[in-house]
């Protein structure tokens, strides 16, 4: 691609699936019917699964609750975390397609600062369609929209870039902050809105988080574990900023790319700060061993797919962090079981033979 190009974002209706976990009816699609109707639906239902979960008519979806999770993996269905939002990551596991966009069901669409509706998922698709610039930063930020191009001083070398497997999009109104942070700005509310988009460099750690994020399923998806968390686990909330340490460090070692910047979607609710310090407050500590880990952590050149990286990292988080905590090992045993879960079921032959969920609309 040149540089300074910007290529057509196709619609992808048959290369991209939707996943939403959720507790509650989806009246919250109908603000996103013009945008997600042509698209297929993954939703996970947590916690009770003899609720039903009304979905609005006109959406294709299948629906899968704890009884489907337990039946489609067996005893592998530890590895799924239990009234939790990282039962999520279930959805991205019985995919079919190439790209997933995942969502909570308390966010809306936002508008730019001209009153237009932001269509969130086209903007990830130009994410992930357009190459990242993780080994040299670009002080334009994307070279690659439109008005933009690689500033002087920047490798002809580096210009082609490597192929994005995250775009990790904003939120407007509440902001994704800990606890801590929630209890001493209560009322604090996001509204700037920053037009970019810029890769993460290589070598440098984020905070992801999965209410508004797409990844290209067949460079990265093995990688995105959202974790042990919820019903029966020390700890909660962390689950999408662990897949996202993994995932980053694994990017850096295959050469693959995380944007972070626009899209925008609009955070309705803050959650309760007190019950999220109660799901967050050993995440507080075990951070300060958690993050130096991942600073630090190598992978051999052996590790040539995300499944070695994935394996090879489940190892040194035994080894390493396990001194930190038990909670750990077991967490290194569930990685472990993701993958072998992750390959059984998306093996040549096993994608036809998938059970669906127990709900199916049209």
């Amino acid at each position: 691609m040149a540089s300074g190009s910007v290529p057509m974002t196709p619609p992808l209706h048959d290369e991209l699936d939707i996943v939403i976990p959720t507790i509650r009816n989806l009246d919250f699609l109908e603000m996103w019917r013009p945008f997600f109707q042509h698209y297929h639906l993954i939703i996970v239902q947590d916690g009770d699964p003899t609720k039903t979960i009304k979905v609005p008519e006109g959406f294709d979806y299948e629906l899968y609750n704890r009884n489907d999770i337990n039946r489609i993996l067996g005893p592998k269905a530890s590895c799924i975390s239990f009234k939790d939002s990282a039962c999520r990551c279930f959805g991205y596991m019985v995919s079919k397609k190439k790209y997933i966009y995942t969502i909570d069901d308390d966010c809306f669409v936002a508008k730019n600062p001209s009153g237009k509706d932001i269509n969130a998922l086209e903007q990830h698709i130009k994410n992930l369609l357009c190459p990242s610039t993780p080994f040299f930063f670009n002080t334009l930020y994307d070279p690659y929209c439109e008005g933009a191009d690689f500033v002087r001083g920047y490798p002809f070398s580096l210009r082609e870039g490597v192929p994005t497997a995250v775009s990790h999009g904003l939120w407007l109104n509440i902001p994704d902050y800990d606890a801590p942070t929630q209890l001493v700005k209560p009322r604090e509310r996001n509204t700037r809105y920053v037009d970019a988009v810029l890769t993460v460099p290589k070598g440098t750690l984020f905070p992801m988080c999965g209410m508004n994020l797409a990844f290209d399923r067949e460079l990265i998806g093995p990688a995105m574990y959202f974790g042990l968390m919820g019903d029966g686990q020390p700890i909660g909330r962390y689950d999408d900023m662990w897949a996202g340490w993994c995932v980053k460090v694994i990017c850096d070692h295959l050469g693959l790319g995380v944007k972070t910047g626009l899209p925008y979607i609009w955070h309705s609710k803050a959650s309760n700060p007190f019950v999220n310090l109660k799901k967050e407050y050993k995440g507080i500590f075990w951070q300060e061993e958690i993050i130096p880990f991942f600073q630090s952590v190598a992978l051999s050149k052996e590790c040539t797919t995300v499944q070695k990286c994935y394996i090879a990292l489940s190892e040194q988080v035994r080894e390493k962090l396990g001194k930190v905590d038990p909670y750990f090992t077991k967490l290194a045993d569930a990685m472990v079981t993701w993958i072998d879960a992750w390959d059984e079921l998306n093996s040549s032959g096993a994608a036809a033979a998938l059970p669906n969920g127990t709900a199916n609309g049209k």
